[in-house]
């Protein structure tokens, strides 16, 4: 992933990133403001040598030296934080204060610098200032115990110091540091999500899949239930360039061979294949081209209904002999579209698909028409696409921005190559609008007032 690829990652789930930030600033602040605040009080002690032999100079700092680290650990000593709480009276466990002392010899010095911490700054410095004179009179006895040569001596520099703002905790870098780290996770969880997502987003997922072109792409638009066909919409509507820009690709698919019958399909059901082959043929029907869209989807077939028709008479009944092929074919009125419904449902549709009856009749439809449009089931659930697929000039899969899979489409490749159909190219629908990548057609806001088409209506075809 390089660095534009990863500028990608973030703008697309920033989302996600901001949750995990507010997420580690909300647990942060959660334990900052819940704990107790501390105090504390700092104070300093003199270690000096009684040196008793004095052209030992260099031995008695040696002895400065090498005892200080340890007097300082002593400091922090259980045994000197009972001496001091019998000194001054404190109500606490040995253990506690002792937690809540820290000595560390000054860099350079021979100074040791006790801090003690406590809830009230007052009781801080007062157990400072008990700590400096216990510290001092258990190192001199200490070093009279083990009589050493040089005797090291412990004074108090000054009274330990009262301050009254809060050490602990340290609002800021708590939430500072939590941020960091919140972003740091967020980051690092967008990343690992992306690595990780196998559906397609970008022209190169496509391209990993297949050497076809990805031919449109088709905004997310909420009006899609109230509005779904272009002519319901005005002429400068993003989903109306879309298509225009779809039925404009056709065209340099195969200047040598120009496709005159198209099976649309997709990997599996909710890709939004049956709004993209209607609007596919309203968009072509509108520019004045003889065209017809066949609902061969006996399954769920559903183009006649979008189009407001009767989606009883159609496909199927003209199969079975039950009206003549030019008596079952609709107009839609508002576009010019030759529709063929799906007809009554088969309980075989399959076999019905397979059919030479049903080869006949679509080589029939196509040499009548400019161009036939076959709005077929999804290629993994059944075989009813794969058949079809073999009766046009090629097959165009839709696919659902950021929910088909490559898997699936990988699949649904394979399923055509099998039967020997050519994939045209792949068009990705429901694109989301803050979607960031290549092969995403960016349409101009609309500047002219458009009006909402009539509505949907349509009457049968005569001879």
């Amino acid at each position: 992933m390089d660095f534009k690829q990863f500028l990608v990652v973030l703008r697309r789930r920033w989302l996600s990133v901001l949750l995990i930030v507010a997420l580690a600033l909300g647990v942060s602040a959660a334990i900052t403001f819940t704990r107790t605040p501390m105090y504390e009080s700092k104070a300093q002690v003199l270690l000096t040598v009684d040196v008793r032999d004095t052209t030992d100079a260099y031995a008695a700092n040696l002895a400065i030296t090498q005892r200080a680290a340890t007097y300082a650990q002593i400091a922090k000593s259980t045994e000197l934080a009972d001496l001091i709480i019998k000194a001054g009276g404190f109500d606490m466990s040995p253990e506690k204060l002792a937690s809540r002392i820290a000595a560390e010899v000054v860099e350079g010095t021979s100074l040791i610098e006790l801090k003690i911490q406590d809830e009230n700054a007052r009781e801080a410095q007062k157990i400072a200032n008990v700590t400096v004179a216990e510290f001092a009179d258990y190192i001199q006895n200490l070093e009279q115990v083990t009589g050493a040569d040089n005797t090291v001596l412990v004074k108090k520099t000054d009274e330990a110091t009262y301050n009254p703002s809060q050490v602990s905790p340290t609002v800021l870098l708590n939430l500072v540091v939590a941020g960091l780290i919140g972003l740091l996770l967020g980051i690092g969880l967008a990343v690992t999500r992306e690595l990780l997502d196998r559906t397609i987003r970008t022209a190169d997922h496509v391209g990993e899949l297949t050497e076809s072109p990805v031919l449109a792409s088709i905004g997310f638009d909420n009006d899609i239930r109230s509005a779904p066909l272009l002519t319901d919409l005005g002429g400068f509507a993003a989903r109306t360039e879309a298509f225009r820009l779809l039925r404009t690709n056709l065209q340099f698919i195969d200047l040598d061979h120009q496709p005159r019958c198209l099976v649309i399909s997709s990997a599996v059901p909710g890709e939004g294949k049956t709004m993209t082959s209607t609007n596919l043929a309203v968009a072509l029907a509108q520019t004045g081209r003889n065209t017809l869209i066949i609902d061969a989807d006996l399954r769920r077939p559903r183009v006649a209904t979008t189009l407001g028709l009767d989606p009883a008479i159609g496909l199927t009944t003209a199969l079975v002999g039950k009206t003549e092929i030019h008596d079952a074919i609709q107009v839609h009125e508002a576009s010019g579209l030759h529709v063929l419904a799906s007809g009554a449902k088969p309980p075989n549709p399959t076999e019905i698909l397979q059919s030479k009856i049903t080869h006949d009749l679509i080589r029939r439809l196509r040499s009548s028409y400019d161009m036939v449009i076959i709005d077929a089931p999804p290629l993994l659930p059944v075989a009813d696409a794969s058949v079809l697929a073999k009766l046009a000039d090629g097959v165009i899969i839709v696919v659902r921005h950021a929910k088909t899979t490559k898997d699936q489409v990988n699949e649904a490749i394979n399923r055509l190559n099998q039967v020997g159909a050519r994939l045209y190219g792949v068009v990705v629908n429901m694109v989301a609008k803050r979607a960031v990548g290549s092969y995403y057609y960016y349409y101009y806001e609309e500047t002219a007032p458009t009006g909402r088409g009539k509505g949907s209506s349509g009457g049968r075809r005569r001879a």
